[in-house]
C-alpha cells in the first residue's frame, strides 16, 4: 500500500490528488476522531452538578447495587423495567445530584472533619458490634464487602456524611414545631366521637322482580366492559426448592441421633431465675436497706421508698449469662427462691439481689426433636442438590427444550395451568392455589412473551422457579349468553344500593324533622346500635366509609353512608364530640413533636438542596442515562 502512495505521487497530478485526498482524512479526523475526545465525556456523564459529574458506569453501579438490595428485601429479583416502572432510576438520580451538591457546598464552606471522629462513629455503629458487644473488626470488613464498599471507599463516604450531616444541622436543626401544629394533628389522630346508628341491609330494598330481556341486554350493552374476559395465559412451572426436594429425602434414626448429639447445645435450655435488683449508691445504704429486708419489709416496698418503679428493678426471667455484672449473676444463681442477698460490690453500684423463682435447666429428649431433626438433615442435602438440578435444567433448556420436555426428561415434576389472569384467577374467577411462595410467578409471566425462555425466579429459602409461558388467550368481549348470571346480579345490586339508598335519605330528613333513630328503628323492624370513642382510624364495628361521614358530621346531625359494601347503608345521628386537649409533657406530644419536627427538617432541607442545585447548575444526559439502566439510549 505505502509503495502505491509512492508510486501515485511521483508526478505533479498525484501529488494534488494525494494532498487532497489526505486533507479529507485530516479534515475527517478532525470532526469524527478528534471531537470524540471532547465529546467523550458528555456521552458517559449521566449528570453533572456544579463541576461534579456523575458517569454513566458510576450510576450503574449504584443503580444496580440498588436493585439487588430492593430483590433480596422482596425476596426475588427486581426486574428493570419493574425498577423503572418504580422510578428508581430518577430517585436515585435526584438522590446523586442532592449529595453532590452538598459535598460541593461542604468544600465552598471548608468544612473537615477529624479522622478520629470518623472513626469514632464508625466504631459506635451499633451494626459492627460483636458478641461481646464491642466493636467487632472482622463483622465491620464482612458487612461493609458486603455492601461493595473497600474500607477506604467506606471511611471516606462516611466522612463526606458526616459533613452532609453538619450542614444540616445547620439548616434544621434548631427547627421549633408550633404549638398550633401540634393541636392541629393532636386532634386529628385522638378526636373522638360517639354515634347512634341502624343499618339498612339487603332485606329492607324489598322485594326485586327479575329484570325483561330487553332491560338486561340494554344494561350488558352500556357495562359491556365490565364483563370483558380478560387476557389468559397458560403457564407451565417447574420448581426446585429445599423443601420440595427433602419430602423425597429418607433420613435414618442413625443419622438423626448423630445430629442429637453433635448439637445438644441447641436442645437445651440453661436454667434461668426470675431477679429482682436495687442498685443502691453505696456500701452504708445497702446496710440499711438489707436491715429493713431482714426487720419484714417487702423488696417491692425497699424499692418503692427510693422511688423506683417496677420497671428499675424487675430484671425478669433471665439465665446467667444473660447478667452482664458478673458478681450480680454470680449471687442470684447461689439463693434460694425468694430469699435476698447480702449487699453486693457491682460494676455499676453496691446491689441488692432477690430471686422470685427458678425454672431449671432442661434437656429436650431425642423423641421430642425427632422430626424436627430429620426435616433438618433433609433441608441440608437438599440444598446442595438444588444446584446439581439448576444446572441440568439450564442445560436442557440451553439445548432448545422447552420446560416441560426437560422436566419429562429429567424426571422432574412440573405443574401445567392451563389459564391464569394476571390477578393470579383461573376462568372460573377463583384463585390459582399453590402458587410458589415468595415468588410473583403470575406478574413475570404477564411481562414474557410466548415461548420465550426466562430466567428463573428465585425463592427466599434458595431455591428457583422456572416459568414459561405456553400459550396467549387474548382478552375478548363476552356475549351476554357467557356472563348472564353475572350481569343480572350485579344489575339487582345497583337496584337493592339505589333503593336503600332513597329510603336512608328519607329516614335523614325525618331524624331533621325531629324524629328518632328508635322511632325508625321501630317502624322497620331494625335496631339501633351505639358506638363510643371512635377514632379516624376506625373500628372494627364500622366500615370506613361510616367513620369519613361521621367526622364530617357536626354533634347532634344525622347522616347516612355507605357500608362495607353498596347493598348496605347505614343511618347515624352524633351523639358526642371529644376534642382532645394536649399535654406538652406528655409522651404523646413529645410523639407528635418528634415526628412534625422530622417533617419540617426534611422539607426545609429539600428546598435548600433545591436551591443549591440551581445555584450550581444540573445538566441531565438523558440518553446516557437511559443506557445506563438499559432502556436504550433513544
Amino acid at each position: 500500500m505505502l509503495r502505491g502512495i509512492r508510486t501515485a505521487s511521483a508526478n505533479w497530478l498525484g501529488k494534488l490528488v494525494m494532498a487532497i485526498a489526505v486533507g479529507a482524512l485530516i479534515v475527517s479526523f478532525a470532526i469524527w476522531g478528534i471531537g470524540d475526545i471532547f465529546r467523550g465525556s458528555a456521552r458517559t456523564t449521566v449528570a453533572q452538578i456544579g463541576n461534579t459529574e456523575i458517569s454513566a458506569e458510576q450510576f450503574r453501579q449504584i443503580y444496580n447495587d440498588r436493585m439487588q438490595q430492593i430483590g433480596r428485601q422482596i425476596g426475588r429479583p427486581l426486574r428493570p423495567e419493574q425498577a423503572r416502572a418504580l422510578g428508581l432510576d430518577q430517585q436515585l438520580l435526584a438522590q446523586l445530584l442532592a449529595e453532590a451538591a452538598l459535598d460541593q457546598r461542604a468544600r465552598v464552606l471548608r468544612l473537615g472533619i477529624a479522622d478520629s471522629e470518623v472513626a469514632r462513629r464508625i466504631v459506635q455503629e451499633p451494626a459492627f458490634r460483636g458478641i461481646s458487644g464491642q466493636f467487632d473488626q472482622a463483622r465491620f470488613e464482612q458487612l461493609i464487602r458486603q455492601a461493595g464498599y473497600t474500607e477506604q471507599r467506606y471511611v471516606a463516604e462516611q466522612r463526606r456524611l458526616s459533613l452532609r450531616q453538619q450542614i444540616a444541622a445547620s439548616i434544621s436543626g434548631g427547627v421549633k414545631v408550633p404549638r398550633a401544629a401540634l393541636e392541629a394533628v393532636n386532634r386529628f389522630e385522638n378526636e373522638e366521637r360517639s354515634l347512634d346508628y341502624l343499618v339498612l341491609r339487603r332485606a329492607a330494598a324489598g322485594d326485586i322482580p327479575a329484570p325483561t330481556a330487553e332491560v338486561l341486554a340494554k344494561y350488558f350493552e352500556d357495562r359491556k366492559a365490565l364483563f370483558r374476559a380478560p387476557e389468559y395465559r397458560k403457564l407451565v412451572l417447574l420448581v426446585v426448592s429445599p423443601d420440595e426436594i427433602a419430602r423425597t429425602i429418607e433420613i435414618s434414626d442413625a443419622d438423626a441421633k448423630r445430629v442429637y448429639e453433635e448439637r445438644q447445645a441447641r436442645f437445651s435450655s440453661p436454667e434461668r431465675r426470675e431477679v429482682q435488683q436495687i442498685v443502691l449508691a453505696n456500701e452504708e445504704d445497702a446496710r440499711t436497706a438489707a436491715k429493713r429486708l431482714a426487720a419484714g419489709a417487702t423488696f417491692e416496698s425497699v424499692a418503692a421508698e427510693r422511688g423506683l418503679k417496677a420497671s428499675d428493678y424487675e430484671l425478669g426471667l433471665m439465665a446467667k449469662t444473660d447478667i452482664l455484672d458478673r458478681a450480680v449473676a454470680d449471687a442470684a444463681f447461689a439463693l434460694v427462691p425468694g430469699a435476698v442477698s447480702e449487699p453486693i460490690a457491682g460494676r455499676f453500684g453496691v446491689v441488692l439481689v432477690r430471686v422470685k423463682k427458678v425454672e431449671p435447666a432442661r434437656v429436650r429428649p431425642f423423641a421430642e426433636v425427632e422430626g424436627e431433626i430429620k426435616h433438618e438433615i433433609a433441608i441440608e442435602r437438599a440444598k446442595s442438590e438444588v444446584a446439581s438440578r439448576r444446572d441440568k435444567i439450564e442445560d436442557e433448556l440451553a439445548g432448545g427444550a422447552r420446560l416441560d420436555e426437560s422436566a419429562r426428561k429429567l424426571q422432574m415434576p412440573f405443574r401445567a395451568i392451563e389459564a391464569a389472569d394476571r390477578s393470579g384467577r383461573g376462568e372460573m374467577g377463583n384463585p390459582i392455589p399453590d402458587l410458589p411462595q415468595g415468588a410473583d410467578v403470575i406478574s413475570a409471566a404477564f411481562a414474557a412473551s410466548a415461548g420465550a425462555e426466562n430466567e428463573p425466579l428465585q425463592l427466599p429459602g434458595g431455591g428457583y422457579v422456572w416459568y414459561e409461558v405456553a400459550g396467549i388467550t387474548p382478552s375478548r368481549e363476552r356475549a351476554l349468553a357467557e356472563v348472564k348470571d353475572r350481569v343480572e346480579a350485579r344489575w339487582r345490586d345497583e337496584e337493592v344500593a339505589t333503593r336503600l339508598k332513597a329510603k336512608a335519605d328519607d329516614m335523614v330528613d325525618r331524624l331533621k324533622a325531629a324524629g328518632t333513630l328508635a322511632e325508625l328503628a321501630a317502624a322497620n323492624g331494625l335496631t339501633v346500635d351505639s358506638a363510643a370513642g371512635v377514632k379516624r382510624r376506625g373500628t372494627d364495628a364500622l366500615p370506613s366509609p361510616v367513620v369519613a361521614a361521621l367526622f364530617r358530621t357536626p354533634k347532634d346531625a344525622p347522616a347516612t353512608a355507605e357500608g362495607k359494601e353498596a347493598t348496605e347503608r347505614f343511618v347515624f345521628r352524633v351523639t358526642a364530640v371529644s376534642v382532645p386537649t394536649l399535654d406538652a409533657a406528655s409522651a404523646e406530644a413529645q410523639r407528635l413533636n418528634d415526628s412534625l419536627r422530622r417533617a419540617y427538617a426534611d422539607e426545609l432541607m429539600s428546598e435548600y438542596v433545591a436551591n443549591l442545585e440551581a445555584d450550581l447548575g444540573v445538566r441531565i444526559n438523558q440518553s446516557a442515562l437511559r443506557q445506563a439502566i438499559g432502556a436504550g439510549g433513544g
